[in-house]
């Protein structure tokens, strides 16, 4: 059975990741990609004409607001796109009778627990971004009960605006850095998160009801300062990092917007167990994207 995907949000970071992840996948994916361009997804009746237009059997919502500082001073633009948008995916897709996989979040908790947040933990955003997706999450499951919701964290990639392509130019800019070491979460690269979410769907075609939210993050936790410690330590010298001096600050130290859950670890057993789904450990996925990101760069 050739399984048609429809792919929101594809001009992304992780929208460009599953479409590579497509194409290296064997078999049964019909991919049809709309970016921000082709499809909006804050205008109700464009999502229904695209599922109209398309007609497919299962629709992947990768689009999303995903500025956290700036969603502070833009709280109508990050519902439009997080709350509002996921609705009307969720409400096409009951019409036409097909699944919706979403992603979202860690930052949908406070971050005052010790312990890897589990799918059923309450969730108490602290910042505008975290609230529009937890919104969006509760309409999905108010709208549509054939969905997946993905939860993953502190997403990297070798391209787009993140944290590692970020350390890359500061690295080469500067020698000294000071970066907050007492938040606590899971990198995950979002090539491996493009590959579980396609596992995922193909799974679909047979599975009996494995709707509901998972956790899928790369394994291993660390800090913002030990991320960024890995990146410089695995770039290839021909990357040109210039940093001598990295030190670890608390986040007093860094002001945001947008205040940031101290510890937001997710727990991915409930993945593994319901779609034998186990993520590399998170320093080879910044091996990885620093492969990619190398051979990018002149």
């Amino acid at each position: 059975m050739n399984l048609r995907i429809l792919l929101c949000g594809s001009g992304g970071q992780l929208g460009r990741e599953i479409q590579q992840a497509a194409v290296e996948t064997r078999g049964g994916l019909d991919i049809t990609t709309l970016d921000r361009t082709a499809l909006d997804i804050t205008k109700r009746k464009a999502v229904q004409r695209a599922l109209s237009t398309h007609r497919p059997s299962l629709l992947i919502n990768a689009a999303a607001y995903t500025d956290v500082d700036r969603a502070e001073s833009e709280p109508e633009q990050a519902l439009a796109v997080n709350r509002d948008g996921a609705g009307h995916l969720a409400m096409a897709c009951a019409g036409a009778g097909i699944p919706l996989i979403h992603v979202s979040t860690d930052y949908v908790f406070d971050g005052r627990s010790r312990c890897p947040y589990q799918e059923m933990d309450p969730v108490s955003p602290l910042n505008v971004y975290g609230r529009t997706k937890a919104e969006g999450e509760a309409v999905i499951r108010a709208s549509l009960r054939e969905h997946i919701i993905i939860r993953t964290s502190w997403l990297f990639a070798a391209q787009g605006r993140n944290f590692l392509t970020t350390m890359l130019r500061l690295g080469r800019e500067r020698e000294a850095l000071s970066i907050v070491n007492d938040q606590e979460g899971c990198p995950t690269f979002a090539g491996d998160l493009a590959h579980a979410i396609l596992q995922i769907a193909a799974s679909l075609i047979h599975s009996d009801s494995p709707w509901g939210t998972f956790h899928i993050c790369n394994s291993g936790e660390t800090t913002w300062y030990g991320l960024a410690r890995s990146i410089f330590d695995l770039a290839p010298p021909t990357l040109g990092i210039c940093v001598k001096n990295l030190t670890p600050i608390p986040t007093e130290d860094f002001p945001t917007a947008a205040e940031r859950p101290r510890y937001s670890v997710l727990d991915c057993r409930k993945a593994d167990k319901r779609f034998g789904i186990e993520l590399p450990p998170w320093r080879s996925g910044v091996e990885r994207a620093l492969k990619v990101f190398q051979a990018h760069t002149p």
